[in-house]
């Protein structure tokens, strides 16, 4: 059993090994535990085509709000970049704050400050702040 967060290698020398599984090793299934934040959750996956499993973007959010505003947040964004990442950065612009339209803009914002493109994938920044807004907004409305 491994932390979700220690699966993926960081970029480095060897692009094409991806995970830190070892030959043979295989991932049977991921525990999340129960917590306040993951009962309004959501996970919003943008694709080429319908027939294509591969994102795009895509970003997984969970939300506990407490009188209007984000107490926890958790934010995972993937298909933006070589492995996907969970973005502190967003996530503490959203503390305290109710999550709307403006707030799901400005940790959408925080989320990609430093993304670098080259050339080929220059449209992915964008896409993944769409993304991660239509993901805030839809788990900020959900009926928990």
């Amino acid at each position: 059993m491994i932390a979700f967060e220690a699966l993926h290698r960081p970029l480095g020398e060897t692009p094409d090994v991806e995970t830190t599984l070892a030959p043979g090793e295989l991932i049977t299934g991921f525990h999340v535990p129960a917590a306040p934040w993951t009962r309004r959750s959501t996970y919003v996956k943008v694709r080429d085509r319908e027939s294509y499993e591969f994102a795009v973007a895509s970003a997984a959010v969970a939300l506990e709000l407490s009188d209007g505003a984000a107490r926890t947040v958790r934010i995972a964004l993937g298909g933006v970049s070589a492995r996907p990442w969970r973005s502190r950065e967003a996530e503490a612009a959203l503390v305290g704050r109710p999550v709307d339209e403006k707030t799901a803009w400005a940790a959408a914002e925080a989320a990609f400050a430093g993304a670098v493109t080259h050339g080929g994938n220059d449209f992915k920044p964008e896409l993944g702040r769409r993304t991660l807004v239509r993901a805030l907004l839809q788990a900020a409305r959900m009926e928990v």
